[in-house]
């Protein structure tokens, strides 16, 4: 396997770093590096297994050689790369890290990868506003992270510097003062959660089988059920009041999705469309499809929430965000199109007449594209994700 010198090279390549612990890899890791690659236009993606995290105690670290060797055995040395650069430059932080490859690299083009998380919790890293002024960043979707990193101190200190996901392939040409927010598949893998199996249950498989392994799933063959049961709560006998909302412009929202269907939808639809669950690569092949198409109508803070083994009424949910009735009316026309073209012939909707949301049932994937004020008022993001203030573990970057 190639060794990054530690000196460095006169290479001319566009680069990925992704730091981390690795504490173990998992299947997450080289699903946002491969993606990374694709998005970015990228001809490597560096994955530097940091000798410490300055955020996360050392309890429970493994050894730095073993979790070395744990991403090396994963990797495939060409286009995905595992470095223990970061012990050899000796350097602790991210700042330091980055300001020292720049160096001795003069000719790559950097931008550095992390995760929602690691946007949420940017503002304790060292001199974060430092580290943003010397690299771009590409931020990638994480169950239960998004809201509070797109929303959060780092996301409005850097408001104005943010990039379009269209224009990814073009961010890594940045030097700096410059950021994007990846559309696509979220892995809710959690590397605590994988120490913590591997700790109470030492027979559970680990190494390459953790990482192949899926979440898994309540039933091995689940059946479709309706919104109303989706979320698993029992149906209340009793309708609650709703509750009141003193902002105007989340009232307005609110009168503009006042349909039992709406209601129901936050779930997933009510009325569904029969057909078979598609394979994985077709499901792969329409979420490319969704997110390009939105991509190209110029959607904003687009969402990809994996349900597997989570609900029964839907694999995908998508989320956008419109400015104005008509973009939202288009992006939902340019939807089912796209869709019919790719195969996928029936693909319901309701609300794209001039509504500040809509819902589109594409069989195993649920879109659904808002006008900021309706997405803030209903939270898909926080319903299906968890606790967004508390979370378990630290970023998925080294610091």
């Amino acid at each position: 396997m190639p060794v990054i010198p530690t000196w460095g090279d006169g290479r001319r390549v566009r680069i990925g770093l992704l730091g981390g612990s690795f504490n173990p890899v998992h299947r997450g890791h080289l699903e946002v590096a491969a993606r990374a690659l694709r998005m970015l236009a990228l001809d490597q993606v560096w994955l530097m297994v940091s000798p410490g995290n300055p955020l996360k105690p050392v309890e429970g670290m493994a050894p730095f050689a073993e979790r070395l060797s744990g991403v090396r055995a994963v990797v495939d040395g060409k286009r995905i790369l595992a470095s223990d650069i970061e012990r050899r430059l000796g350097t602790r932080y991210t700042v330091d890290t980055i300001t020292a490859l720049r160096l001795r690299f003069p000719n790559a083009s950097f931008v550095w990868l992390m995760g929602a998380d690691g946007l949420a919790s940017l503002p304790r890293w060292r001199d974060w506003r430092t580290m943003v002024a010397t690299v771009p960043i590409a931020v990638l979707p994480r169950p239960r992270y998004n809201m509070a990193a797109l929303f959060g101190q780092a996301a409005r200190v850097m408001a104005r510097d943010r990039c379009p996901a269209r224009a990814a392939p073009l961010l890594v040409r940045e030097r700096g003062h410059a950021w994007a927010f990846l559309p696509g598949p979220q892995n809710g893998i959690s590397a605590t959660a994988l120490r913590e199996t591997a700790r109470t249950d030492p027979g559970h498989p680990s190494g390459e089988t953790i990482i192949a392994s899926k979440p898994p799933s309540s039933d091995a063959t689940p059946k479709r059920r309706t919104a109303a049961s989706a979320t698993g709560a029992a149906t209340p006998t009793k309708p609650k009041a709703p509750k009141r909302v003193t902002d105007p412009a989340l009232a307005e929202a609110a009168k503009a999705a006042p349909t039992p269907r709406k209601k129901a939808a936050v779930a997933g639809p009510r009325r569904r469309v029969k057909r078979e669950p598609v394979s994985a690569d077709k499901l792969e092949l329409y979420l490319g499809v969704i997110t390009e198409s939105l991509a190209d109508d110029k959607a904003e803070d687009i969402v990809v929430i994996d349900l597997t083994g989570r609900a029964a009424f839907a694999d995908r949910m998508v989320i956008a965000t419109g400015l104005a009735d008509r973009q939202i009316s288009a992006m939902s026309a340019h939807l089912e199109r796209k869709l019919a073209d790719a195969g996928l012939k029936r693909v319901s909707s309701e609300g794209a007449n001039g509504s500040d949301w809509v819902l589109i049932d594409a069989g195993d994937i649920v879109i659904h594209l808002f006008k900021a004020e309706a997405r803030a008022l209903y939270g898909l993001e926080k319903m299906w994700g968890a606790d967004l203030d508390e979370p378990e573990e630290g970023p998925v970057t080294t610091l």
